[in-house]
């Protein structure tokens, strides 16, 4: 497990998932036996691997990554550090024989993401990328809407991600990473969030197939780790108009230079013609159109109706378990039972693809047409 000293990595896969996992005795499977997971901790502050490893009762840690992927005890190669770095590691890993799961983006580049994901084919491994925003109670909920037929006719998606990450030149520090905010090292909002966009709306609503992206770098220095203060060289923020199939229109604001004012960090509203639902992370409410009111334009007097009201939340009906920990957990099954795990790498490619495409309208200021990316476009 590369990059488990930072903040996904050490949260969400390692303590949240791999050492909840190993809590509860591995993953049993209806045959009896168990698929247990045994990290080896990697990283290049050696202390803080000791201390982590110490603190969760993980015998095997290294800074020695080279060492690490030559093991032969080692079967899996987890990667959660910076995207510049990944296409190089992945190669490495599918080189040594192992499978293969990461952190997205994928890669930088399409080119990138489209040859590591041949290489793995190639090789004959097991690949995944983390897509972890499907497994959330929110976004199940929306699946179950989607899946019942509750919308009727899907017309529009409007989303709204985002949250204040504090400058580092005043009070509290940064909440991400410097890297995040220079483009060299594989920075900018339009890279990671387009990536997340992307299988949202493939796997939830319809493929994308263009966009018109613009993207903007509001606050142009920051303070990093160290106390210096650089420059800022990434886009913070990302506004997309994004075209799907059958005519849906989806519009994503994505800003780490926003004060939230809803109830969660991101939430999307989905219209159609039967229904509507405003999903965030955990919750989901929803006002069909039998419940919908009839508003009437009039400024002069105060708004009588309660909008809020209209809406009525759609229960749990199930215990959710942390996404990252369920795709692990998949992901686990589909190496060790060969069952179906459909988030492969040429699904990360094609997230990949839509940053991509909003990069260039935004550079290019025109609609970017994305054509289908299939497993005919990984050649062999």
């Amino acid at each position: 497990m590369n990059g488990v000293t930072g903040r996904m990595g050490m949260n969400q896969h390692l303590i949240r998932s791999i050492v909840a996992l190993r809590a509860r005795g591995g993953i049993r499977l209806d045959d009896g036996t168990v698929i247990w997971p045994e990290p080896v901790l990697v990283g290049r502050d050696a202390e803080k691997l000791e201390r982590l490893a110490s603190e969760h009762g993980i015998a095997r840690w290294t800074t020695d990554l080279d060492a690490a992927i030559h093991d032969p005890s080692c079967e899996i190669f987890f990667d959660a550090a910076t995207t510049a770095a990944r296409p190089r590691l992945l190669e490495r890993a599918i080189a040594a024989g192992k499978h293969v799961y990461c952190e997205k983006p994928l890669a930088p580049t399409l080119d990138e993401a489209l040859r590591i994901a041949r290489r793995a084919r190639e090789a004959g491994v097991k690949d995944g990328i983390v897509h972890d925003k499907l497994f959330l109670p929110g976004f199940l909920k929306l699946r179950r809407l989607v899946e019942s037929g509750f919308f009727g006719r899907i017309l529009s998606v409007r989303g709204e991600f985002g949250y204040w990450v504090f400058e580092g030149d005043w009070g509290p520090a940064p909440q991400r990473p410097s890297w995040n905010y220079r483009i060299e090292d594989g920075g900018g909002i339009m890279v990671d969030m387009f990536c997340h966009w992307s299988y949202v709306l493939d796997y939830l609503i319809a493929p994308v197939r263009g966009v018109y992206a613009l993207g903007a770098t509001h606050i142009p220095t920051r303070v990093d780790e160290r106390g210096r203060t650089y420059a800022a060289t990434a886009d913070d923020a990302a506004y997309g108009i994004f075209q799907l199939e059958n005519g849906i229109v989806a519009t994503i604001n994505s800003s780490w230079d926003v004060r939230v004012n809803r109830d969660e960090l991101v939430e999307f509203q989905i219209d159609g013609t039967r229904g509507s639902a405003v999903v965030g992370l955990r919750g989901c409410k929803i006002q069909p159109r039998e419940m919908t009111p009839r508003p009437i334009w009039n400024p002069d007097i105060p708004n009588p109706i309660d909008f809020a009201a209209g809406w009525s939340d759609v229960p749990d009906n199930a215990t959710f378990e942390n996404g990252f920990l369920v795709q692990w957990e998949a992901f686990l099954r589909h190496v060790v039972c060969d069952e179906p795990f459909p988030y492969g790498f040429l699904s990360g490619a094609k997230g990949v693809q839509l940053a991509e495409a909003g990069l260039r309208s935004w550079q290019e200021k025109r609609f970017v047409e994305i054509p289908a990316l299939t497993a005919d476009a990984v050649p062999v």
